[in-house]
C-alpha cells in the first residue's frame, strides 16, 4: 500500500521511480498524445470533470491519464485485467502524479471487483472502459439487478440510498469504449433499450482498429507467446481463430515469421478474405489435430472446447488474445486433465488430455499483456489520442446532444489524429487543388 493520502490500492509505492522511467520511455513514442496534452494544459477542456477509467494499467495508459489530468480532469483508474497491471506504473501515477489507482498485478476476482467499486465511488462524469465493466456495473445498479453484482459491489450499493444509486448513473454524461468485446456488449445494451447514456466507440475509429488492432495486436500477441514459450514459429502450424483486424494482424506476423497459418472463421465474407489473402481456411475441428499453436481472437466464448482438446497433438500450445478469458474452455480443460496442472514456465501450464500434453498460456487471459507488455507505445499513441479527444467531445455541444446509443468517433477527429501522427512521423501528403475540389463536388463535369 502507498503512504499517500490519495485513495488507492497498489502493490508497492517504492516502485514509483521505476515507473516514471518506463512511462517517460513510452512517452517518446507517443507524440500525438503529447501534442494533445500540451493543448489540454493550455485550454483545460476537462476542468471539473471526474473521469473513472477501467483500462490496462500500463506505461501507455499512464500517459493518457497524465493527458486527462493536464486537461483539468480528476482521474481514478482501475485495472481492466488482473494480469495486465504494471505495478511500477501504478506506483508512479499515485506517488508522482497524484492520481487514484486501484490495481495490483495478479489480484484475485474479489479484489478486482472491489477496485471497480472504488472507481465508481469516484462518482464519474465520464467513464472510460476496456471491456465495458464500469458501464456494465453502472447499469446493473440502475436496473436494480444487484444479485448480478460481485459481493463487494453489492455490499457497497446496498449501503447507498435509492437517490444516491440513481444519481450515480444520472451524473454520467457519457463513456468511451476501447475494445471490440466491449462495443459488442454495449450495442446489445442499446438494442435492448437499457443504455443510460451515450458511448463513443473508440474501438471503431479507423486510427484505432486499423493500427492498434492490426499492427499492435499482431506484434504484441506473438511477443507474448515467444516470451512465455521461446518456441520457434518458423515451420510450425499456427491456428488463428477469428480474422477480424486483430486476427489479420497476428496472421500476417506469424506468416512473416515462417509459420504455416490456418484461419478459422464463422463469417463467410471474412473467411473469403482470409482465403484471398493466401491463408488456409478450415473449421476448428479440422485444424485441431494439426496445430502447434492455437490463438483465439474472436470476442466470443468456447471457441476452443472439449472436442478440440481431445483432437490436439501432443505438445499443442493454446493461448488467447481476446479481451476476456472465455474463448478457451479452461474449466473443461482442467476437468479433462488426467494429471495436476504442471507449471513449465511462469506463463505456461501443462495439462494432460487422453495422454497428450496441452500447454495453456497465461491462464487463457490476454497473452500480449499477461506475458509481455502489450501494444507498442507508437500505436497506443493513436488509440489513446482517440480516448482523450472523445472525452473532450462528450463535453462539447455536439457530444451533449448525443442520444443513448453507441456512436462512432466523428470522422473529423479520426482525420485530425491521423494528421498529427503524420506530422510526428515527418510524413507529408498532397492537398487537393481548387480544380480537384470542384471536380469532386460536381456531377455535370465529363470524364
Amino acid at each position: 500500500m502507498s503512504n499517500s493520502t490519495i485513495p488507492c490500492d497498489i502493490a508497492d509505492a517504492s516502485l514509483a521511480a521505476d515507473g516514471r522511467r518506463r512511462v517517460e520511455w513510452a512517452d517518446r513514442s507517443m507524440q500525438v498524445l503529447g501534442q494533445i496534452r500540451e493543448r489540454f494544459a493550455r485550454e483545460r477542456p476537462l476542468e471539473g470533470v471526474r473521469v473513472s477509467a477501467c483500462l490496462h494499467v500500463t506505461t501507455e495508459t499512464a500517459n493518457l491519464m497524465r493527458t486527462l489530468q493536464a486537461g483539468g480532469a480528476d482521474v481514478a483508474l482501475c485495472a481492466s485485467n488482473p494480469l495486465s497491471t504494471q505495478d511500477e506504473v501504478a506506483a508512479y501515477l499515485v506517488e508522482e502524479c497524484g492520481i487514484s489507482v486501484f490495481a495490483v498485478r495478479g489480484e484475485d476476482n474479489d479484489r478486482y471487483y472491489d477496485h471497480i467499486r472504488a472507481a465508481l465511488a469516484h462518482r464519474p462524469t465520464i467513464t472510460m472502459d476496456d471491456g465495458a465493466d464500469l458501464v456494465g456495473a453502472l447499469h446493473m445498479i440502475a436496473l436494480d439487478r444487484l444479485d448480478d453484482l460481485s459481493p463487494a459491489l453489492r455490499a457497497w450499493v446496498t449501503g447507498l440510498a435509492a437517490d444516491e444509486r440513481q444519481s450515480l448513473v444520472a451524473e454520467v454524461l457519457g463513456s468511451t469504449e476501447e475494445t471490440t468485446t466491449g462495443v459488442i456488449r454495449l450495442r446489445a445494451m442499446a438494442a435492448d433499450g437499457v443504455l443510460q447514456f451515450p458511448v463513443v466507440a473508440v474501438n471503431d475509429s479507423l486510427t484505432k482498429h486499423l493500427f492498434d488492432n492490426r499492427y499492435g495486436t499482431g506484434q504484441s500477441t506473438l511477443d507474448g507467446v515467444l516470451r512465455a514459450t521461446n518456441m520457434l514459429l518458423a515451420g510450425s502450424t499456427v491456428v488463428i481463430a477469428g480474422y477480424g483486424w486483430c486476427g489479420r494482424g497476428v496472421a500476417l506476423r506469424a506468416r512473416g515469421a515462417g509459420a504455416k497459418v490456418v484461419v478459422t472463421e464463422v463469417d463467410p465474407v471474412v473467411a473469403l478474405e482470409a482465403a484471398m489473402d493466401g491463408f488456409e481456411v478450415a473449421p476448428m475441428s479440422e485444424a485441431a489435430p494439426r496445430g502447434d499453436l492455437f490463438l483465439t481472437l474472436t470476442g466470443n466464448t468456447s471457441v476452443i472446447r472439449e472436442e478440440h482438446f481431445r483432437a490436439m497433438k501432443d505438445g499443442a500450445i493454446v493461448a488467447n488474445s481476446g479481451h476476456f478469458d472465455v474463448e478457451i474452455d479452461i474449466r473443461r480443460l482442467r476437468e479433462l486433465s488426467s494429471s495436476e496442472p504442471l507449471e513449465l514456465r511462469p506463463e505456461a501450464v501443462q495439462y494432460v488430455v487422453d495422454g497428450r500434453r496441452i500447454v495453456l498460456l497465461s491462464e487463457g487471459r490476454l497473452i500480449n499483456l499477461a506475458a509481455a507488455e502489450g501494444h507498442p507505445a507508437a500505436v497506443m499513441d493513436m488509440s489513446f489520442a482517440n480516448q482523450a479527444l472523445a472525452a473532450e467531445y462528450l463535453l462539447g455541444e455536439e457530444g451533449r446532444a448525443l442520444d443513448r446509443q453507441v456512436h462512432r468517433v466523428p470522422r473529423g477527429m479520426d482525420r485530425e489524429i491521423a494528421r498529427l501522427k503524420l506530422v510526428a512521423m515527418g510524413v507529408e501528403i498532397d492537398t487537393l487543388t481548387d480544380e480537384q475540389k470542384h471536380y469532386l463536388s460536381s456531377w455535370d463535369l465529363g470524364t
